[in-house]
Formats: structure tokens, sequence, C-alpha cells
């Protein structure tokens, strides 16, 4: 009797730790030829930029203490003599400063300037108003001066559908001398030969909800690079077109989140960080993009009062010393900022590992 439970005793350690042994062979062939299973992936960074903004200071005053900047709407450096140019739309004049805020001279109905909208300023120095309609003059118009701030002749609008009420809002001159110009709710761009003839009109297309048409566009701006940039308010999109009017391609997008476009209605771009900014009137920011193909970077501002945030701003300049320079219009000022932005990395944990086929573990059972 003794010797039979002995070995009944001597079959169950063996049969236990034989299962035991199947476990933990079953456990090394895993290890050895699943090796994705047990090994786990480091943490992964996702470079972002963020953005840091210096500001430097404001342009408030007019020519007296007493004077002031009433809803500027547009803002311009002349490079070749460093000199900033403010649409100063409530007075219906442009005011010209130095590049640091010391108020020189003031263009107004003395000098052939009543409704002013944007401006440009040409390689040779000359000056391209555009000017709406007002009670002394009833046609649109663009306006040219010369260096020495002389009014030299009008250009008024003609040759091509509803000329007769175009209302120009911003203006680009070539170094081949065609003037482009963008006027409040056209459907493209009027391009104008060098003596000011009609040339012809720049119509990109866009969708939107569904919906495929000709944008509107609000803005033009050409770069150092004769790069063509034309902005569209309606359909949140910036179109890119070289020298020689060749589709390049388009970014932006409509919303009114982050990364989007609700009102954008002023663009800048700075050639040394390769950046592109675009004001954003209904979201209070400027966001930011590549120059090579307009993938969203970041964004700054806000609704405020204080430096560096803003109230329905309407445009950007970047000089040559990389100064943001925004018409802050509601808060009727001139804000010049410096942005940078730094690298940073967020640390995204990896997804949990699980195996290629179940374990279900279960504790060992006695045997009686």
């Amino acid at each position: 009797m003794n010797a039979d439970y002995q070995d009944f005793k001597n079959k169950k350690n063996f049969l236990r730790l034989s299962a035991k042994h199947y476990v933990l062979c079953f456990f090394i062939f895993c290890i050895f030829f699943n090796i994705s299973y047990a090994q786990e992936s480091p943490p992964k960074a996702k470079v972002k930029l963020v953005p840091y903004v210096l500001h430097l200071f404001d342009l408030r005053e007019g020519m007296e203490r007493t004077d002031r900047i009433s809803f500027p709407s547009y803002v311009s450096v002349d490079e070749i003599n460093r000199e900033i140019y403010v649409v100063d739309s409530g007075h219906g004049r442009i005011i010209i400063y130095t590049q640091d805020g010391y108020p020189l001279y003031i263009l107004d109905k003395d000098n052939n300037v009543e409704a002013p909208t944007g401006l440009w300023i040409d390689e040779d120095g000359y000056i391209y108003l555009c000017q709406v309609r007002t009670k002394g003059e009833d046609r649109s118009r663009i306006s040219i001066f010369d260096p020495c701030l002389k009014w030299v002749r009008d250009i008024f609008f003609k040759g091509f559908e509803e000329a007769d009420k175009f209302r120009p809002r911003t203006v680009a001159v070539s170094k081949d001398k065609k003037i482009y110009v963008s006027g409040d709710g056209f459907k493209g761009v009027v391009v104008l030969d060098k003596n000011g003839a009609f040339s012809h009109i720049i119509s990109p297309e866009d969708e939107l909800l569904g919906i495929k048409d000709k944008a509107d566009i609000c803005v033009v701006y050409i770069d150092k690079n004769n790069r063509i940039y034309l902005l569209s308010e309606g359909y949140g999109r910036c179109f890119v077109y070289d020298k020689r009017e060749n589709f390049l391609f388009k970014f932006g997008q409509k919303g009114g989140s982050t990364g989007k476009l609700s009102r954008p209605r002023g663009l800048g771009v700075d050639e040394a960080k390769h950046w592109i900014y675009i004001v954003d009137y209904m979201r209070h920011t400027i966001s930011v993009y590549k120059y090579e193909n307009g993938q969203y970077l970041f964004e700054i501002g806000g609704k405020g009062w204080g430096p560096g945030w803003f109230q329905y701003p309407q445009y950007v300049y970047v000089d040559q010393q990389q100064r943001l320079l925004v018409a802050d219009t509601f808060n009727q000022r001139i804000q010049i900022l410096k942005v940078n932005a730094r690298e940073t990395g967020e640390i995204t944990k990896p997804k949990a590992l699980t195996p290629g086929f179940q374990i279900k573990l279960t504790p060992e059972k006695s045997i009686k």
C-alpha cells in the first residue's frame, strides 16, 4: 500500500514538473521566434515649431502728438530709403515714417491722395497707389507718384467686363513693369501692361462646399524671386504662380480653427526664413506657411489689445530686417514685431504591443 502510494506520488510530481517544463519551453520559443512581441519600441519625437514674438514698437502718431492714426488698413516699406508707408484709411491719407518710427511726411488731398487702399513701391522708387472713387473723382484708379512723391498720372480701368465698377484693393508691379491689380469681390486679378492698358485676367478656379467657381482675389503680391501670390478671401486659399504666370501650387484651407483661414486679407513673405505670412481678419491671427510648398507651420496672435495681439488686422509686410509690420486696424496702430521659432519634440508613446497569438494563463490546479 505504501509502495503504491509512493509510486503514485512520484508520477504526480513528474507530471507537474513536465507541465512546467512545457510552459517554459513554449515561452523560450516565443522569445526567439517572435522578438517583436517582447521588444518595446522607444518613444518617437515629432518635431514641431514653437513661435516666440518680440514686440519692438508701435506706430500710432501722425505728424503731431495730437494727430493719431485712424484705422490703418495697409503697410509697406520703401526698401531703398528704408521708409515705412502706412495707409491711414480713417483720414484718407498716407503717412511716411523713418524705419525707427519717426513721422516724415503726409500724402493727402493736396497731393492727389483722397481714398487710398493698397500701394506698391517698385525698384525704381515709383509709387503705385490704389484709390477708389470719391466725390472729386467718380472713377477708381491707380495713381502713380515719382520717387520725389510728385503725382505723375492716373490709370483708369477699362477693357474688361464691369471695369467701371472695379474697386482696386492691392497692386503689385513685376520687374518687367506689368501691373497686377486685385479688386473687392473681383474674380481673378487684372493684368495691365507697363503703359496701363488692359492685358488679361488671371482667374484661378477652386471648389468650396462641392461648388466649383472662379476664386475672388483680395490680395496680389510679388516676391523677390518673382513668384506671384493671389490670395482669396472667400475660399481661404492662396494660389502661387511663377514669373511667367504658370501655376505652381495652392495652399490654405477655409475654416475657423487653428491651421485654417476664415477671412484672409494680407500676405507677406520672409525671403530669409522661407516663410509666408497670411493675416486672418476674423480670427485676429497671422498664420505662417512654408515657402517651398505652403505647408502650415504655426500661428501667432489672437484677439487682444496688448503687444503681439491683434484686433481685426488687415495687412502684413516683412522688411529687409525681417521685421513683421502689421496693420492692426481696430487697435488703430501698426505693430512692428520680430518673429522666430524653435524646434521642439513632442514625445509620443508607442501603442501597446500585443502578441500575434492569444495566451491565457490560469493558476495551477492541485492534483488530488
